[in-house]
Order: C-alpha cells, then structure tokens, then sequence
C-alpha cells in the first residue's frame, strides 16, 4: 500500500506538471486570431471566465466554492464547456503577414512576446486553480493526515483529564476497588530463593494433570503413570518479533496436537514468545493456537504503527479505554516515570495485536498478568514466564573487574544483564533473590513496603500493553549492538579501517543506549541489608528499574526454567531467532550454568563450533604449500582430529545432560548428543540430567521457497504478514517439528522410565530400610502372626 501511494502520488506530480508545461506551450505558440474572420464566428458564442480568487468569489463563500468545484468537475467529466470549436484563422493570413510584423522588428517582438504571456495569462485566469490544488492535494497527501489534527484534538480531550473525558473516567476507576481490586491489597517484598506458595501449590496441581496426558502421549495406561514420574517439560520461545509469534503459535500448534503441550509444566518466552503467551491467556486466543494464528491473519496486514488505524483505535470506543487505561494510570500515578518510546510501542502491540478483529470484543480482563492465573490455578495449563533484563553498567573499572569475577550471570555480549522474570503469581529476579506479586507491579516501594498514597490505596497492576513493550524492546540494545549488526556490511564495503577504529571503542559502545528503556518503580529500594552481596550498587539509588528485550543477554529464555525449585528435567527450545547458527544461544547457558553450579545441563551443548574448522582450513593451505601432508595431523590432538570437521545441527537435536560432578571446567566439553535409539542409555541412566530438545526454525525441502535466513519478510523488523505469508511460515515450523516428533517422544518416554526406575528403587531401599528397622527393634513378629505383646526369646 505504502509503494502504491507513492506511484500515485509520482502519477500526479507528473500530470500536473505535464498539464502547466503543455498549456504555456500551446499558448506561446498559438497564432493571434485577426478580427477578419468573417461570419464564421456567428456560432462561437464566448462563455464568462470563472475566477478562482476575485473578490466576489471570497464574498459569496461556501456557494462560490461550489460553483467553482462544479465547473472544474464539469470541464473533468463532461468536457469543454463551449459546443464548438472556435473558428480558424482567415484564409491566407500568416502570423508576420503585415508590415512590420515580423520579430526582427524590436518594438513588435516586444509586442509578440507581450501577446504571448498575455494570451497565457487569460488561459489561466479561466482555469479552476484552488479546485485543481484540492485534488492535487488529495493525490499527494494521504487522506489520514488531513485527517490527522482531527484525531489529535480528539485524543488531547479524551487525555485532558477534564471532567467526563476519557482519562478522567480512567482515573476515577483506577481507585475503584471493585474495577481494579489489588489496590487495596498490602504486599510487601519476598526474600528468599525458594518458590512462591502460589507456584508450589500450582506444581501439585500440574502434576496430577500432566500424569494423565503422559499415559496418552506415551501410550501407556493411566495406572501404570505416578504423578511423581511424570517428568517436568518447560517450553521456551525465542525472540524474534512476529516471526517468533507466527513460528511458536505453530509449533505449539503441532506440539499440542501430538498432545506433548498438555504434558508441558512451563512455557517461558522472550520478545514475540511472550506475546504468544499472552495471547494464549486471552479472550482472544482462548487457550487455542489455531485461533491465534488466524487472528493474526487478520490483524498482522497492517502495519502497527500505520497512523490511521493505530489512532483511529486510541480515539475511538471501546478500544481507546481498553488501551489508554494503562498509559494514563502509569502518568498520574507515577509522575516521575518517564514516558517514551518503548511505552508508545507497546501501545502500538497492544492496539494490533489484543484487539479482535472488528475491535468491539475487548475484554479488559485481559490487560494484568495476574489474571492470568485464572487459567493456571487448577493446573489445567501451564504456567507462563514472561522475561525481561535490566543493563547494569559500572560507574568504574574497578566494579566491572568484580563483577567479572562475582556476577552470576554471563551472557554472550557482557556480564551485566540481569534477568526479571513475571508469571501470575510473582514478579522476581533470581540474581536479587527477591520478588513481588503480579498484581504490586507499578506502586512504588521503600524497605521493603509498598508505599500507600494520600488517599489510602495503591495503584492497579501494570497493564500489559506497557509490558509487551517491555518485552519486545529489542530497539533499546547499546550502540555496540547496533554496530554489530552493520558490521558484515563495512567489512564488505572495504571499510576494515574504520571496522577496527570502532571496534576499538567497544566497551564505550556497550554503555549507551540510543534509546531509553521502559521503567517501573525499584522494588527493591532500600533494601540494602536484606539482597545479596552481589546486587548491583546502583539499584540502592535507583527510583526505577529500567527493563528491556531479554534477547540482549540470550534470546532464548532457558535461565528461567533452570531456577532451583524448579526441577525440570526436559527443556525443549524452539529458536526462531534471526541467525540460530551463528548467535548459538544454546552454547551461552554454559557459562551461566558454570556461575550458578547448575549440574545437570549439558555442558557443550549448542552449534558445533567453527573455530577449529577454521583453523584446520589455515594449516590445510600451510601444509599445501609446504608440500607436507602430515604437518596437519601431527599438530592436531585426538579430540581435535576426532572433531574435525564437525556435522551441523538438524531439525530436531537432544542433549543428555549428567549430574556428576566436574572439576575441570577449563576444557570444553563433548556433549552427549542422542543421535539414535542405541544412544537413548544416556537419558536413562541413573546420573542423567536435564535434557534439551532443540528446534531451530530453518529452511526445510519440504517447504520449498521459504528460507528465514533469505525470505525478506520473515525480518525480525517486519511488522506486515498476509495471510499467505502466516501460511508459509506455519507450514515450515510444522514441517520442522515433525521432523523430530518421534525422536521427542521417545526422548520423553526414556526420562519417564528413568524417573519411574529411580522412584520405584527408592520404594524398595524403603521398604527394606524400615524391614530391618523393625529386626532391629524386634518387632517384624508383629506383623507377621498379628499377635501383640507376646515376646520370643529376642525380646
């Protein structure tokens, strides 16, 4: 649409361009008509000029406008007004027939050229010029912004908090307990690394029904099933904008109808992940993601920031409510919160995507997380985790030196990010150890306390249009990120000088944000004495947590689902990112997992590494041109020879991770890749640990035609999807997951029967634990003849 106004807009440039030139053209070169022409003229009856901007024409207003639109759409339509043409010039006649006509004469050159511009100028005193201008203005300037000052003197009333208007109804609900009841709830900061109650009653919940789906995703009978054999299945979802919705809904899609989603305990997203899961917990998605997937048929062919729709949804009802109540509550509740980019993108989410199609089924119930928990608080579903991360920057290099060393987290650009984490239950950050309800999020907090305001309450929850900003605000990334998207570019280009000049101030770069993150209060304010060591120094001075995109740190959200408590035994990752190959987000959680002594990953799991590769290729051209074929080998270790030239990933790959112990963490690993039914002793072998089920979305045969690394609209920056292109992208995520879906159940089958193993050795060291407990006492006769209080000769 965009390309199609501007050929219109180039269209009408050039006609009318072409029509001004032609007209002085035809007018200069048109020969004077002598008044010799005889009765050939008793026909050409003239018709009064229409002016466009005579005195006359402003005194009658409104009808002398009409007047002149009629003419022009008359002269468009019905052509020329006169009936006939005027006649020609008389027989004989030649334009420097008569003494001293002709140009060489100065004073009758003088005389043309006047009868010339003369002649022009009355062509157009009878041309229609301001009805012209309107339709010229019409092609040129789009119909939105003259509609524009319209829509922003609307939407300024609806926020001018003047009484009866929009923010001042919002207002007055915002301290309405029965609309928006938490704001007369106390909460108070938790400190500790264990769960929230909430989530521990949830895991009961969940076991119980993921016991059940087990047996039918397994084929086993339901008996043969304990609840405490079912193993833990967390999902993760990529970030990636629409690309990663479109893809996860897909793949959940296919995952749900294998009935692997029903066995699933959590699912954790980032960026367009988490905007999956909201929509799965709305009125809109309705726990189905083929609804989804043809919402966003609907919605997603049109850009979110496109101008008309976008504020044609903020001033009109119901929508405008629906998506301002957030805006407004955030800037009168918390006036010292900035309002920015991020915050006006997450309205531009909110309005494209939690809008129905038609807009008018909005559901405010869909705006807080915490009510989510509708859904989860009976363990029907899983439990949802939304991510963010907050950039810690040192003030010296004295602090980065020691957080290099104490920071429990690294993360494949820096070692500063720390992770946020929201569910239903509890807004949380692991590194902090400490957290608050879902519902607290947005009030100000001090020691601990949230901070009562003068009337008595709180203010509501965040509303999610906010948050969904937060999750996706990839654009907030440092100036080092930036650059390292353009750096292939100035390589290419020749450019490796200035390539290394700014490569040289990378760790200037990796401290500015072009653009500021969202903010929320720091509910962590003055609690010094109470978090860890580790906690940054800043955040004891900070009114505000400044949060962004979690893919900054690692796009896909796996730290999370490795939080003690937990306990998930398969992780299973569907990485829709823009480059799976070479970001090799599964290769970062090692240096996580080493900080956090997390035993169970499996270490040197990701993307074979092509460094060796490389340098293997280095001595292949040394060793050519040395004419000495073996140098190669004899430089090169057995591991190294082993792993020459490693094989890359498939559709579907599984790691086993083990649980015993390593003390040497300096070598890098071989992992334990499950390749075939004969490797599967890894996954049931009593030291096992957590194993990882990794999907990258990638180009398939089956498919042909899409490639994420190739087709330019599966961009992370694309915000417009037709419907064929939803088709395209769904089909290749489908064709993907199938390609490992009997290698993912078999690789659940083989945990379940080794947690069922363990379960049922510990039921037998029990029993024989208390059998020779009772030798020992001398009570094992009583149970075996019944007869109480008769001794033996043991007694």
């Amino acid at each position: 649409m965009r390309n199609l106004g501007g050929r219109q807009r180039e269209f009408a440039l050039t006609v009318a361009l072409g029509c001004s030139t032609a007209a002085l053209y035809s007018a200069y070169q048109r020969k004077p008509l002598y008044a010799d022409a005889g009765n050939a003229t008793g026909s050409w009856n003239g018709k009064s000029a229409v002016v466009a901007h005579d005195d006359s024409s402003r005194a009658s207003g409104k009808d002398s406008k009409k007047t002149a639109t009629a003419t022009w759409k008359d002269r468009l339509v019905k052509g020329p007004l006169d009936p006939e043409p005027p006649p020609p010039p008389t027989q004989g006649h030649s334009v420097f027939d008569a003494e001293g006509d002709s140009p060489s004469d100065p004073l009758q050159a003088w005389q043309y050229a006047t009868e010339r511009v003369a002649s022009a100028s009355g062509n157009f005193t009878n041309f229609d010029g301001t009805s012209l201008r309107e339709k010229i203005k019409g092609l040129l300037v789009p119909k939105w912004i003259r509609q524009l000052p319209d829509w922003m003197n609307k939407l300024q009333n609806e926020l001018s908090m003047a009484p009866w208007s929009l923010s001042w109804e919002i207002w007055e609900e915002a301290h309405d307990p029965e609309v928006n009841p938490e704001i007369i709830w106390d909460a108070r900061v938790r400190v500790g690394q264990d769960l929230c109650q909430e989530e521990q009653a949830f895991l009961k919940k969940r076991q119980r029904s993921t016991a059940r789906a087990l047996a039918k995703y397994v084929g086993v009978p339901e008996s043969e099933v304990h609840p405490e054999d079912v193993p833990t299945i967390g999902i993760c979802g990529s970030g990636g904008g629409l690309r990663a919705l479109v893809a996860g809904s897909s793949s959940y899609q296919a995952a749900a109808e294998d009935g692997l989603f029903d066995c699933v305990t959590y699912t954790a997203g980032v960026s367009g992940s988490c905007w999956l899961q909201t929509l799965y917990y709305s009125s809109i998605g309705r726990q189905n993601f083929l609804r989804i997937i043809n919402h966003l048929k609907d919605r997603t062919q049109v850009h979110i920031a496109y101008p008309p729709a976008l504020l044609s949804a903020l001033s009109q009802a119901p929508t405008n409510k629906y998506l301002l109540s957030g805006f407004v509550e955030k800037l009168r509740g918390v006036p010292d919160a900035d309002f920015g980019l991020v915050d006006i993108y997450g309205l531009a989410l909110a309005a494209r995507l939690l809008v129905p199609r038609g807009g008018l089924r909005v559901s405010a119930y869909d705006l807080k997380v915490s009510n989510q928990g509708f859904y989860t608080d009976r363990g029907t579903q899983p439990l949802p985790i939304y991510t963010a991360v907050r950039h810690e920057i040192p003030d010296a290099v004295g602090d980065v030196e020691r957080l290099a060393k104490e920071a429990r987290f690294t993360t494949k650009h820096c070692d500063y990010f720390q992770w946020f984490e929201w569910t239903p239950y509890e807004f949380y950050s692991e590194e902090l150890d400490a957290g608050i309800p879902t519902w607290a999020v947005g009030r100000k907090w001090q020691n601990g306390d949230c901070i009562w305001r003068d009337n008595g309450l709180a203010l509501p929850e965040l509303k999610i249009p906010l948050m969904m900003g937060i999750w996706g605000s990839a654009f907030c990334a440092t100036l080092s990120h930036y650059y390292k998207e353009i750096r292939p570019i100035l390589k290419s280009s020749g450019m490796s000088g200035l390539d290394t000049l700014i490569a040289g101030k990378n760790e200037d770069l990796s401290k500015v944000h072009p653009i500021d993150p969202a903010v929320i209060p720091n509910y962590v304010l003055g609690m010094r004495d109470r978090l860890p060591k580790t906690a940054p120094e800043s955040l004891h001075s900070a009114s505000h947590l400044q949060l962004m995109d979690a893919g900054m740190a690692n796009n896909l959200p796996i730290y999370p689902l490795l939080r003690p408590g937990r306990e998930v035994d398969v992780i299973i990752a569907f990485d829709a990112s823009a480059d799976v190959k070479g970001d090799n987000w599964i290769r970062v959680v090692d240096g996580y997992a080493r900080q956090r002594n997390i035993k169970g990953w499996p270490m040197g799991a990701g993307w074979p590494p092509q460094s060796n590769t490389q340098h293997q290729t280095v001595l292949e051209l040394e060793d050519a041109q040395d004419n000495a074929p073996a140098r190669v080998k004899r430089l090169m270790t057995p591991s190294e020879r082993e792993r020459q030239d490693p094989p890359d990933l498939g559709y579907c790959t599984v790691w086993a991770g083990s649980k015993e112990e390593r003390q040497e963490y300096m070598d890098e690993p071989v992992p334990r890749q499950i390749e075939s039914p004969d490797d599967d002793w890894h996954l049931t072998s009593p030291n096992a640990g957590i194993a990882v089920i990794y999907y990258p979305f990638m180009a398939n045969k089956k498919v042909p035609g899409v490639d994420p690394m190739e087709s330019d609209f599966l961009s992370t920056w694309n915000f417009v999807y037709t419907p064929d292109q939803i088709d395209k992208c769904v089909a290749l995520a489908r064709a993907n997951y199938e390609e490992g879906r009997e290698q993912t159940k078999r690789t659940i089958r083989a945990v379940w029967e080794r947690k069922r193993a363990l379960r049922l050795q510990r039921e037998e060291e029990a029993h024989e634990f208390a059998k020779s407990w009772r030798v020992k006492r001398g009570t094992a006769h009583l149970r075996r003849n019944g007869d109480v209080g008769q001794g033996d000769q043991f007694t």
